[in-house]
């Protein structure tokens, strides 16, 4: 019996100028995924964060050789797809195209990253867009509670910051297109820029086109600008008062003093998926099916990075005749399960539900793409997809339970709630 090979085995590393480069081979014919970033260095003090993404919105929207209907029309004709993300310090794109038509896709890629035109009158409907955004998020109850609790939780340099919906809302609109200009002139370039592949690719082909259209990119050599660690805060009660919001959302939450490479965060991973991970995770069963408080409710680790720190986030929706008994429940279940931990029972479905989604991720081309790129983003290799599985198995209840009462802090939950208020 053949013995299958690894992704570590499988995938074909690459340097093309200063773009890294991961390339799988896969069954799939004739298709090829692709996903890529690169680091932009915001400086996350000012309003580099809105920029950023206004010029990622721009740049499928014509360049400085062709315009937006030229640029649709070569890659409908193809058949392919092309996307780009604002990814806080990076700028990301995805893409799906046919393999013959690899080379001709990336010319474009490279084009729009490079020399996009960023037009004033596209400048100004997406940012009337984005202003349209900001206001439909002034009337969501979960916009308003998530956004009051990152205001609590971090200082206005960290990543995991937001402002306020109505300073959001004064910056995008002093924004210009020359701003927007300047900013892709200083912050675009080929630092740190990955880019994988999954597919019925040729190695070579692949690097070759990648060299030929990005391999002279220059480098813009900044250095993001940021707090990567949060300061411990003294727990509070916020509250974002909305008219007629009789649903209310409520976030609960404290930051945690970890990072995605630390040795805990697996286990804590995992600890967190019992509490709050899915339909069968313990707020669920307790807080919704036996209490009938609440619709939905659950808890992640959120906004955790190689490059910063996050938080530990409960989230819950609660009618207003239910608001003080939902948040006392919510906080009772949180209470009991860092005090008594997890059971042996709850940690093996959890391993299994894990590391089968771990698998089902990797099943198709763009998922694969996707995969590689988080995992290059973060420096891991890539046998750590091969070995992820069994990381997550291999974990002990004595591992997860010690994760669970070192970092989670019931105690130190802040909590924000939008909606309109019970009357005392």
């Amino acid at each position: 019996m053949a013995v299958t090979e690894t992704l570590a085995e499988r995938t074909l590393e690459a340097e093309a100028g200063g773009a890294r480069l991961w390339m799988i081979p896969t069954e799939v014919r004739d298709v090829v995924s692709f996903r890529g970033s690169f680091q932009t260095a915001p400086n996350l003090t000012t309003e580099d964060d809105l920029a950023q993404h206004l010029v990622a919105d721009l740049l499928d929207k014509g360049t400085q050789r062709r315009d937006r209907f030229a640029i649709a029309e070569a890659l409908e004709g193809r058949g392919a797809q092309l996307s780009f993300y604002p990814n806080t310090l990076r700028v990301g794109f995805s893409g799906m195209v046919l393999k013959e038509d690899l080379p001709d896709v990336l010319a474009i890629l490279a084009e729009q990253l490079r020399e996009p035109l960023l037009d004033p009158d596209e400048f100004a409907k997406e940012q009337a867009k984005a202003i349209a955004g900001v206001q439909h998020a002034m009337d969501s109850t979960a916009a308003q509670a998530s956004g009051a609790l990152k205001r609590r939780l971090f200082s206005t340099d960290h990543p995991n910051h937001v402002r306020s919906l109505q300073e959001e809302l004064a910056e995008l609109e002093r924004l210009t297109v020359e701003q927007i200009k300047d900013y892709h002139v200083a912050h675009f370039g080929s630092d740190e820029l990955r880019i994988t592949f999954a597919g019925d690719l040729d190695a070579d082909v692949v690097t070759g086109a990648v060299r030929a259209h990005l391999g002279d990119w220059p480098a813009h050599g900044l250095a993001a600008q940021f707090a990567p660690d949060a300061e411990v805060v003294t727990p509070a009660d916020e509250s974002v008062p909305m008219a007629e919001k009789q649903n209310l959302d409520v976030r609960l939450g404290h930051t945690l003093n970890l990072r995605r490479d630390d040795d805990d965060f697996l286990a804590l991973y995992v600890g967190n998926k019992v509490l709050g991970g899915n339909f069968s995770a313990r707020l669920m069963q307790i807080v919704r099916d036996e209490m009938g408080l609440t619709y939905g409710i659950g808890s992640s680790l959120a906004g955790i990075a190689i490059e910063h720190t996050g938080y530990w986030r409960i989230d819950v929706s609660l009618s207003s005749e239910n608001l003080q008994r939902g948040i006392e429940a919510t906080q009772e279940v949180v209470r009991d399960f860092v005090a008594g931990g997890i059971t042996a029972d709850e940690l093996n479905e959890k391993k299994t539900t894990i590391a089968g989604s771990h698998v089902v991720g990797l099943a198709t081309t763009g998922g694969l793409a996707a995969r590689l790129l988080v995992n290059a983003e973060r420096g891991f290799p890539v046998s750590y997809l091969d070995d992820y599985p069994e990381r997550v198995k291999a974990l002990s209840l004595e591992e997860v339970n010690r994760a669970i009462e070192n970092y989670l802090k019931p105690e130190a939950l802040s909590t924000a709630v939008a909606g309109t208020m019970p009357e005392e």
